[in-house]
């Protein structure tokens, strides 16, 4: 089965249901169907084939989905590159995906010849025809979709239609989406957690969704409230700008609600104790990468543990890998090793790499983790994070973690920064508020930390350079 096949079971089996709701515009999944049916006869007049790479630099917007939704019927690989990307990195990702179209809002910056998505009006205003569909099989490439980069050139993961398929149908399974949830995305669909999580829980589930242009605080109150989602999916920069609204906002808007989920940065404890105080929810904390789509989660009806990310979700296996390749004992950290359908097929053009990622058909996540006795995953952090202190390791978050506890700190990442006779020590920066007290912090930290771990250094920031789903570009911080 590839991913058409199986979203036609809300395209057509749903087709007089409303689906969708983006800005003033409503469609059906009959409508939707028709429409990226449109687009893939005009891709195919534009001499775009099965194999062929359509490069999207786009906004949020219906277009966007028409697109994806005309890829995976028409077996043309869909290339979604990050808005907020600039030149440099843009003309990575272009020369390395060769995409035979570049289909944009505006001007690509670097100069790139590219389509305008305002001169795609006119593929709606022709005669529907019916498309036929490509034969594509399960293991066939869906999207190529680009890492983040946050320590250097990105690489393109190649994600199947298997990949897609087996992650949305777990997500569904896992959390109860029905047809009956009502679906708030605010989140840019240009990255795994909006359309590999987001579209294919809509689209399989079958459920109404409201998309938004992208999430706005000063609007977010009154959209809650109006649309009243049973369902949100948001990233922890979100959820800490939620615990701003008066308390009886966030009581009116948890009584509608049934799930809140989060991921793609660490969730911090407090967050999750404070948002249950105020919205009556505890926000679901999952874990999930580029490269495999949605590995482990809380579990829906148990105990979501703060700080954890919880099970493997069906059919995927995970272990926790030593330095010395043994798996680790109970309690004792290492590195994440994932395996399962939902893996990517490797990286685009880079045998190199993808070589160097698989151990024993198990994908090296490269993040640092360990595992209580009943089976709950907790993660450390990065491994290429980590920070070894005269010979001792630090994981910055743990004290990320208790620093985020401390009044006054709003935001806080800590670095290693390079030290002549301990090789590194940790620093902290911190986006602070009135109530912040350098010296009430650092005697709390004497108090609480090993000497190795204490923060050498407490830089006040405005703000933390980060990604457009919330992970901090640690490499751009400014030199202390």
């Amino acid at each position: 089965m590839n991913l058409y096949q199986l979203f036609s079971l809300s395209l057509k089996g749903r087709a007089n249901k409303e689906a969708l709701q983006f800005q003033d515009q409503t469609f059906t999944f009959g409508q939707l169907d028709q429409r990226s049916q449109q687009m893939a006869l005009f891709l195919q007049q534009k001499g775009l084939v099965q194999g062929d790479r359509l490069g999207v630099y786009l906004e949020n917007g219906v277009e966007l989905i028409d697109l994806f939704l005309a890829c995976v019927q028409s077996g043309i690989i869909f290339v979604p590159m990050n808005i907020m990307y600039r030149e440099r990195e843009l003309t990575h990702i272009i020369e390395d995906a060769a995409p035979k179209l570049l289909i944009s809002d505006g001007p690509v910056p670097g100069g790139f010849d590219s389509l305008l998505k305002s001169e795609l009006a006119a593929v709606y205003e022709t005669a529907y025809a019916p498309f036929i569909p490509a034969v594509i099989s399960g293991d066939d490439p869906a999207a190529l979709v680009y890492t983040s980069g946050t320590t250097g050139k990105s690489k393109g993961a190649v994600l199947t239609h298997n990949n897609f398929l087996s992650n949305g149908v777990n997500l569904c399974s896992s959390w109860h989406i029905t047809e009956a949830d009502r679906f708030l995305l605010a989140l840019p669909l240009f990255h795994v957690h909006a359309l590999a999580n987001g579209i294919h829980s809509w689209l399989i589930s079958g459920c109404h969704m409201h998309l938004l242009p992208r999430f706005e605080y000063q609007k977010a109150q009154a959209q809650f409230e109006t649309y009243q989602p049973t369902l949100f999916f948001g990233v922890p920069t979100i959820y800490i700008r939620l615990l701003d609204w008066d308390a009886k906002i966030a009581e009116k808007v948890g009584k509608t609600a049934r799930l809140f989920v989060c991921g793609s940065a660490p969730l911090p404890p407090q967050v999750l104790t404070d948002f249950e105080a105020k919205f009556g929810h505890v926000i679901l904390e999952r874990y999930g990468m580029t490269e495999t789509l949605m590995n482990l989660s809380n579990p829906y009806i148990g105990e979501r543990r703060a700080g954890t990310v919880g099970f493997t979700l069906p059919g995927i296996s995970a272990k926790i890998i030593q330095a010395d390749g043994n798996v680790a004992p109970i309690g004792e950290e290492g590195e994440v090793y994932i395996k399962g359908p939902n893996v990517c097929a490797g990286y685009w053009n880079r045998p190199d790499a993808t070589e160097e990622a698989f151990v024993d058909g198990y994908f090296k996540t490269g993040d640092m983790g360990e595992c209580a006795a009943d089976g709950y995953i907790t993660l450390k952090g990065r491994k290429s994070d980590l920070i070894i202190s005269g010979g001792f390791n630090i994981y910055p978050r743990e004290i990320e973690e208790y620093l985020s506890e401390q009044a006054g700190v709003l935001e806080v990442v800590v670095v290693g920064i390079p030290h002549e006779s301990r090789g590194e020590v940790p620093v902290a920066y911190l986006v602070t508020d009135q109530d912040y007290d350098d010296e009430t912090v650092q005697q709390n930290c004497v108090r609480t930390f090993a000497s190795f771990k204490i923060p050498r250094a407490y830089i006040q920031v405005d703000s933390l350079p980060r990604t457009a789903l919330g992970k901090v570009q640690k490499h751009l911080l400014p030199k202390p």
